[in-house]
């Protein structure tokens, strides 16, 4: 009895690593914007949990506990702190603008009327209206415009909920991908993916550390000094 071949033959694999190749770059191109909103996702999660880790080993919860309590409490830290400052920013960034409009609507009317010098006398009446002109074009929006900022206002809106989602995804189910990915590569090789993990990870966690040390020692420092 003839016994069936079931291993690929070398041309096979190689066309079907090419199409596959050429699908998962196609679908990159064309998903781009949803592929970087998970990579932002990605990034998030990883930064916050070493503190799920931390939370886990300290309280013996569980890492579905952890998660939602580191979570929910970053998103209440990124939620309230903008909340809580966006009223004082934007009470002076209103005075500012009604100030400047003040301004410019003074030296629009200073510019309306011939300035005299002497015996002589300057002419500039049509810088004045063109200011105006600009004033008023500035302040009265068009519907259109209006319209395609409620729309990317939306579009916004909707990925900031997506990369939310993902964020408490990947953090719930960080274990079960890791171990996933890990055994794509051949059994043999599997130990060596775990220890190329941990040591990539042990390097990005130190250099992430010394970046964030760094930006809160600049922002300090110029706090103080401005």
């Amino acid at each position: 009895m003839k016994k069936i071949n079931d291993q690929w033959s070398l041309p096979f694999r190689y066309a079907m690593g090419i199409i596959i190749f050429i699908l998962v770059v196609a679908f990159l191109i064309y998903a781009r914007e949803a592929v970087t909103m998970l990579v932002i996702a990605g990034f998030i999660a990883y930064l916050i949990s070493p503190a799920v880790l931390i939370l886990k080993e300290r309280t013996g919860w569980s890492r579905k506990v952890a998660v939602n309590v580191v979570y929910f409490t970053a998103l209440i830290v990124l939620v309230g702190i903008p909340a809580t400052l966006t009223p004082i920013f934007f009470d002076e960034i209103q005075l500012v603008a009604q100030d400047v409009l003040e301004l410019s609507q003074d030296f629009s009317n200073f510019l309306s009327e011939p300035i005299q010098m002497g015996g002589l006398v300057i002419h500039l009446e049509q810088v004045g209206e063109s200011l105006a002109h600009i004033q008023d074009s500035i302040l009265t929006p068009l519907p259109e415009e209006a319209l395609q900022l409620i729309e990317a206002t939306s579009i916004n809106i909707l990925w900031v909920l997506i990369i939310l989602v993902a964020v408490h995804l990947f953090m719930s189910e960080w274990p079960k991908m890791h171990s996933w990915l890990i055994h794509l590569a051949p059994e043999p090789y599997q130990d060596d993916m775990r220890e190329l993990y941990n040591r990539l990870r042990n390097v990005w966690m130190a250099y992430l550390r010394g970046q964030i040390v760094l930006m809160l020692v600049v922002g300090v420092t110029f706090t103080i000094a401005w």
